[in-house]
């Protein structure tokens, strides 16, 4: 409840500028070793807390003293590590799939393997799926090394991998069984796969 305390005594006013600026020198410290902590990494905690601030600043002429400022700010903090964490996990799946290069068939749309429908379809998946079914049909990994490169469990990549097959499905719809040139690559099956391929 100290925090509760230091706001009261500190009188801050949604919208005002000084204000803001007292609680940001009041704030900084605390709300970095929060996120430090979050992220394993100073510089990605500088960003997102740069990030979280700007946003909190926005916001300040809406701020409300139902809670303490310093509690409001360390959501937005907190919201913001984790939307860092979720990308940082993405942008590693894209650079381990960088890393290792292209299948074999190095443009699998100028080769005709995949249709404009097939990619428009694709593009429409969530990105933790998009990933997933990137990974597992056209890098032929398992979902155990999907598993590992996402940071994640190997049923989270099978449910994930279900869940894409499935979107496909009803976006592309009856047409998906091949006709119209609508089809998957070649290579590429929704059908289900065991867990532990």
């Amino acid at each position: 409840m100290r925090v509760i305390k230091e706001d009261a005594k500190a009188g801050y006013r949604p919208g005002s500028v000084r204000d803001f600026e007292r609680l940001y020198r009041a704030t900084y410290g605390r709300l970095l070793g929060t996120v430090v902590v979050m992220l394993g990494d100073r510089a990605a905690a500088e960003d997102c807390l740069h990030e979280a601030y700007l946003k909190a600043f926005r916001r300040w002429p809406d701020w409300r003293p139902k809670a303490p400022a310093e509690a409001w700010l360390h959501r937005i903090a907190v919201n913001e590590a984790l939307s860092y964490r979720r990308w940082a996990k993405l942008r590693e799946a894209g650079e381990l799939v960088r890393r290792l290069g292209r299948p074999a068939e190095t443009d699998l749309q100028s080769a005709g393997a995949l249709s404009s429908d097939f990619l428009k379809a694709l593009r429409k998946l969530p990105p933790k799926q998009l990933a997933a079914i990137v990974l597992r049909h056209y890098h032929g990994y398992t979902n155990r090394e999907i598993a590992i490169a996402l940071g994640v469990p190997e049923r989270t990549v099978a449910s994930r991998l279900a869940s894409a097959r499935e979107r496909l499905r009803r976006e592309l719809g009856s047409e998906f069984s091949g006709r119209s040139g609508t089809s998957p690559p070649a290579g590429v099956s929704l059908d289900e796969e065991p867990l532990d391929a």
